[in-house]
């Protein structure tokens, strides 16, 4: 698989170009956002959204646009908005520097076998119907959700992540249980993930819709005025 990493560190670029090479995936390393759009169809991209010559949220937005290349952010900021700025413009997933080859290795490997089994249409069971929770509706077949007749623009693990809490509104879903359907049931990454999906959805969905967390446990997700 060809991996296109997107760094302007050369110290980290041969690194993670020597790291993954061990694990038998071929690396095309460019060091800007220009270079990186302009670059051949990869199967993976390994994005720093530090770069020299644009934001590497606007890479990542143009990128998406055109492709449903799994798109991983590797980033040395430590803001929650731009990682959550990161998954919003359609990043699959986020890591945060320093970070072991070990750990981009097991990403790549869960974001692409989720992106696999999208194509081929894939699924461990069959979608629900749309659902109404007051002034939100959820229409899994066509991955759409509305708000007050408004569309609400998710990414896509974002999406992926509504459907699973409106499967079991008003109980408890684990954090074990989320992970392993909306990543990916051998996902070695950080649980944080989830968390800055789940704060992103909180923010979109607005007060209409509560998605409490249980600590220790995980998140319900329920009308905001439900007793």
């Amino acid at each position: 698989m060809l991996v296109l990493l997107v760094e302007d560190d050369p110290a980290i670029a041969a690194s993670l170009r020597e790291g993954l090479a061990r694990f038998g995936y071929d690396v095309e390393w460019v060091t800007t956002g220009g270079e990186a759009l302009d670059a051949d169809p990869p199967g993976v991209v390994l994005l720093d959204l530090g770069l020299p010559d644009m934001d590497g949220l606007d890479v990542c937005r143009r990128l998406r646009a055109r492709s449903n290349v799994p798109i991983i952010v590797i980033t040395a900021r430590g803001d929650e908005v731009d990682t959550v700025a990161g998954l919003e413009v359609g990043a699959d997933d986020y890591v945060a520097k320093p970070f072991g080859v070990r750990e981009i290795v097991a990403r790549i490997r869960a974001v692409t076998r989720r992106h696999a089994g999208d194509a081929t249409g894939e699924a461990t069971e069959p979608a629900p119907p749309a659902v109404a929770l007051g002034a939100v509706s959820v229409d899994v077949a066509a991955r759409r959700v509305r708000r007050h007749d408004d569309e609400v623009a998710l990414a896509p693990k974002e999406f992926d992540l509504l459907v699973a809490l409106t499967r079991r509104v008003g109980s408890v879903v684990t954090r074990e249980a989320l992970i392993d359907e909306v990543w990916d049931s051998h996902w070695f990454g950080s649980t944080r993930t989830l968390d800055v999906h789940v704060s992103a959805l909180r923010q979109k969905l607005g007060p209409e819709i509560a998605i409490t967390t249980v600590r220790g446990v995980g998140f319900r997700l329920e009308h905001a005025d439900a007793p």
